[in-house]
């Protein structure tokens, strides 16, 4: 009851009202920016990894397994070990696009029908035509599937042709020679990451090892398994199943680089804001320290009517840590609701200024993505409310030691 009513100040010590509204916002925007920052980075990196290893292998095989003689005999081998749902044998290589408007660069992907079906994240993102007349044909047919910004950006679309270029496809007297050819654009597809709409190519496996002068070769078995994140610890059983001369790779070592510093920037980010909250709590050491001067001669008559030092402590640290604690859930209540309609949001706030706020050329990602990860949050509240707690106890503290006597003695 006192704690309540000491911060419920009057007219005259509106002072120390303004100073608890201020820890008060401080702490509620801290706490909601951690929230929200935190998730968006979750929500970026489930998107794109979701995205990167929907579109790519878990685990590359290369080695032994790769001869003419052998590749179907691993294949099968593969699709026995357990959690593995798919293995599929790829040529890729680089070419030129060549459009009615304009060339650009492209990685072709040579994949058989079945297993560009099995690929769900281009099977199913087909914007338009279709996949029935993919591989139908002599040595696969002349029908490839594209991304959808590359064939806007070169200006075909399905059913034109496309003119793809191998720096490496002819063989004369003299070596290598580019070889060109015709391709009739059968569908397209938006995955939604730029990186893959404006570049990437599908075509047969056996048109691309024509096109591409590999006769009966692969680059490489890709595997996925049903859980990604298990395929490090998957090695070992693959690497069995395969035996000797089977040179097995997994997703986070072909791109350590990039997850690594993803993982970095994530923690620093965390470090950073998590000292924004403390420093947000420190406001309350003002408040209260403002507070404590005020009440000197209230804490003087309650210690004469026989409270104990303990009971003054306690009236200043629940004074103090209701400005925490409130903030602390206000702040949670706004960051979690914030990142739920974060998609409506960007809507408005892109028709209110006119401006593209999350870019796919630079991120990426054609939205925002937030993934608020409750374990995360319950941290984040934890943090809050315990740099409230202790922001308290040295003014709570000094008014608990406030000698009676010298409180009164100028009253």
């Amino acid at each position: 009851m006192l704690a309540s009513r000491y911060l419920r100040a009057k007219r005259s010590q509106g002072g120390v009202a303004l100073i608890s509204v201020i820890s008060f916002i401080g702490i509620l925007l801290a706490v909601a920016t951690l929230i929200i920052v935190m998730s968006v980075m979750n929500g970026f990196r489930a998107e794109l990894l979701g995205r990167i290893l929907g579109f790519n292998g878990h685990l590359y095989v290369a080695g032994a397994p790769l001869d003419p003689d052998q590749r179907q005999a691993a294949v099968q081998r593969l699709l026995k070990v357990p959690n593995v749902v798919q293995a599929s044998q790829v040529v890729e290589a680089q070419a030129i696009a060549v459009g009615p408007s304009q060339i650009s660069g492209a990685i072709v992907r040579g994949l058989s029908p079945a297993d560009l079906k099995a690929t769900q994240l281009v099977s199913g993102n087909i914007k338009s035509g279709s996949l029935r007349e993919y591989g139908v044909g002599e040595y696969g047919g002349d029908t490839v599937v594209m991304g959808e910004r590359l064939a806007q950006m070169i200006g075909v679309k399905v059913g034109d042709y496309v003119t793809l270029i191998s720096p490496s496809g002819g063989a004369t007297a003299f070596g290598g020679a580019p070889l060109q050819k015709p391709y009739l654009v059968g569908a397209t597809f938006a995955v939604g990451m730029s990186q893959y709409d404006q570049t990437y190519v599908y075509m047969p496996i056996s048109q691309a090892q024509l096109f591409f002068g590999r006769e009966n070769a692969i680059d490489v078995i890709e595997v996925k398994v049903a859980d990604p994140d298990a395929a490090a610890r998957m090695k070992p059983g693959v690497e069995q199943a395969l035996g000797r001369g089977a040179i097995v790779t997994d997703w986070t070592q072909r791109d350590s680089s990039f997850w690594g510093a993803l993982k970095v920037e994530r923690n620093v980010m965390r470090l950073i804001l998590m000292l924004l909250v403390a420093i947000a709590a420190m406001n309350i050491i003002s408040g209260l320290v403002m507070l404590v001067k005020n009440k000197g001669r209230d804490i003087a008559i309650l210690r004469t009517m026989g409270a104990g030092q303990g009971s003054i402590l306690r009236i200043f640290v629940m004074a103090g840590a209701s400005v925490g604690v409130l903030g602390t859930a206000a702040g949670m209540l706004i960051g979690v609701l914030f990142c739920l309609y974060i998609g409506p949001i960007q809507n408005l706030v892109e028709w209110a200024t006119g401006q593209t706020v999350f870019s796919s050329d630079v991120y990426y990602l054609s939205r925002v993505p937030a993934k608020v990860d409750p374990a995360e949050v319950g941290v984040i509240v934890f943090w809050a409310l315990a740099m409230s707690f202790l922001a308290t106890l040295p003014p709570a503290w000094r008014a608990s030691r406030l000698d009676p006597v010298e409180a009164l003695r100028y009253e």
